[in-house]
């Protein structure tokens, strides 16, 4: 079937694992039914017909950013237009507005390296917001956040994540790791955490029982071959830990970015595509996330038969991406996403920050 790609088909349906070769093959595949059919094959063998969502808040803290990546329209320096940085009372009022609905379980908590802000700052955020609503789950910052933290306070990123889980903080989010090459990032975000940093700060946290996400940022100046050698970044490291719960493939929004001129955004081929790739690469990977905010409520919808079965949430109020030209909704309802999952034949299941399942919806 399909000449070159006959083995690759007879090493996924006998559970052996891809080859750097393979990924790199696949992705000059042009046979899109069946790169989705082959990634839904292993995403119904190892997940079954459940599809995760959280109903869940994103907070922003700052978009007041030290890094200003290129591919970033969210970051701001600290005096420029439309910069903003919390206070603890503005950010209980966007929980307490998104507490309107009596399901909301999670809060999502990812912002801008702030240049003047504390870690105690941040650790007394996580704390007053986990003792003032104690039954909402607490995902917050991505690898890069946290290597900021330990840069500004001194502290060894154990000791970090330590408070941090003291605080409140119950997973980590999947944000920041870009395309783990020192080549991409160099030319992007010189400012932020490295690749190595990013997967330090993953190991360490898988250490010391912190479950974390991991996610990729596609369709920019980096290669295909460097989406492979990203993807089996993540897949070594989950051999060794185990702690990763779900991958986000994110396409690259570039509307309103330093690259908006340079970069077209991706087809609707490509993130189907990566999708599925991501699916067979990724067999230590459990969760597949085809995060809607990004790709639209439409393509994520297909994307959830091209090996996805996580289709993250109602967000509450989204920012960061609709700066960068998102056309989805800011949010959807809980009904909403019940009927996106419902019309294509799956089972919904309301899932907290850990992907323990709060409801079954049949």
């Amino acid at each position: 079937m399909f000449g070159t790609f006959t083995e690759i088909e007879r090493k996924i349906i006998n559970d052996k694992r891809l080859s750097r070769e393979d990924g790199i093959k696949l992705f000059s595949c042009n046979e899109l039914s069946w790169l989705g059919a082959l990634a839904d094959y292993v995403r119904k063998k190892k997940c079954g017909d459940i599809v995760y969502y959280n109903v869940n808040c994103h907070v922003n803290l700052t978009n007041i950013c030290t890094s200003l990546c290129k591919f970033c329209a969210f970051g701001r320096e600290e005096n420029a237009k439309g910069a903003y940085a919390m206070s603890v009372d503005e950010v209980i009022a966007v929980v307490e507005d998104a507490m309107n609905d009596p399901n909301m379980s999670g809060l999502h908590i990812v912002s801008g390296l702030h240049p003047s802000w504390t870690f105690e700052k941040y650790l007394e955020i996580i704390s007053i917001l986990h003792k003032k609503f104690p039954n909402l789950y607490i995902k917050g910052f991505t690898g890069v956040e946290i290597t900021h933290f330990a840069k500004i306070s001194g502290k060894p990123i154990k000791n970090v994540l330590f408070e941090l889980k003291e605080a409140g903080l119950q997973a980590i989010a999947g944000g920041g790791a870009e395309i783990l090459s020192d080549r991409v990032r160099n030319l992007l975000c010189p400012k932020k955490a490295t690749a190595t940093e990013w997967l330090e700060v993953a190991e360490v946290a898988h250490s010391i029982g912190i479950k974390t996400n991991a996610s990729m940022l596609y369709g920019h100046i980096e290669t295909l071959e460097e989406r492979v050698d990203h993807l089996i970044k993540l897949r070594d490291l989950q051999d060794k830990t185990g702690g990763f719960q779900t991958f986000i493939p994110f396409p690259f929004l570039p509307k309103n970015t330093v690259l908006g001129k340079e970069v077209k955004q991706t087809s609707m081929w490509d993130d189907l595509r990566t999708m599925a790739i991501s699916r067979l690469m990724l067999d230590n990977f459990k969760n597949i996330k085809a995060y809607w905010v990004m790709l639209t409520v439409p393509v994520a919808q297909v994307a959830l038969n091209f090996g996805a079965n996580d289709i993250d949430g109602t967000i509450h109020k989204e920012t960061i991406l609709h700066d960068a030209g998102a056309t989805s909704p800011r949010s959807l309802k809980e009904d909403e996403i019940i009927k996106i999952i419902h019309d294509i034949g799956r089972v919904p299941a309301a899932c907290d920050c850990n992907f323990n399942i709060l409801r079954l919806i049949n």
